[in-house]
């Protein structure tokens, strides 16, 4: 051989069929991994590719869906929100209303109870009036007899001096 050597190693086969034996070993090696590895990890690949955007779409329906019924939660809410308040102003308003009716009702209830006491009174005042005006008749009577030294017996005359009596109590009454 040429005298100049390279020294490779373990890296040089010591005989050509060893380096034959490599190359078909190798060519098996590559064949099997082409016909049957191969594919099967880029079945998996796809499968696995398969899956995972399966599931991002199915994330993806599923955001789309918690946002569609986020929507319509706050949609509700809103309306919910407006009926509160609209109820609020209709409780408020029946409020004013009953308490303006009460207040009506306790005005009327106070007139009348004012109205009933006046008649009252005025009732009580005119029996009171009718009979003083017959105590104040029978002194008049009594007090004029006794001032006219005579004896006012007689009704017709009694009756005449009660009322001119009577007539002049009531003027200075009535100017003040």
């Amino acid at each position: 051989m040429l005298p100049l050597e390279i020294d490779l190693g373990p890296l040089l086969p010591e005989h050509l069929s060893e380096l034959v034996i490599g190359l078909v070993l190798f060519g098996i090696i590559w064949f099997v991994m082409a016909k049957k590895v191969v594919p099967s990890f880029e079945e998996l690949y796809v499968r696995r590719s398969a899956a995972t955007r399966g599931a991002i779409d199915e994330a993806e329906r599923k955001q789309a869906e918690a946002d569609a019924a986020l929507a319509q939660y706050r949609a509700q809410l809103a309306g919910v929100q407006d009926e509160a308040a609209t109820i609020r102003d209709e409780a408020r308003d029946a409020a004013t209303k009953i308490k303006a009716d009460a207040r009506q009702q306790a005005e009327t209830d106070a007139q009348r109870v004012t109205a009933a006491a006046r008649e009252r009174v005025e009732a009580e005042r005119t029996q009171a009036m009718n009979q003083l005006q017959g105590e104040i008749g029978g002194l008049a009577t009594t007090l004029a007899g006794k001032i006219l030294a005579e004896s006012l017996t007689d009704d017709e005359r009694a009756q005449r001096t009660v009322d001119r009596f009577l007539a002049e109590l009531e003027q200075p009454v009535a100017k003040a």
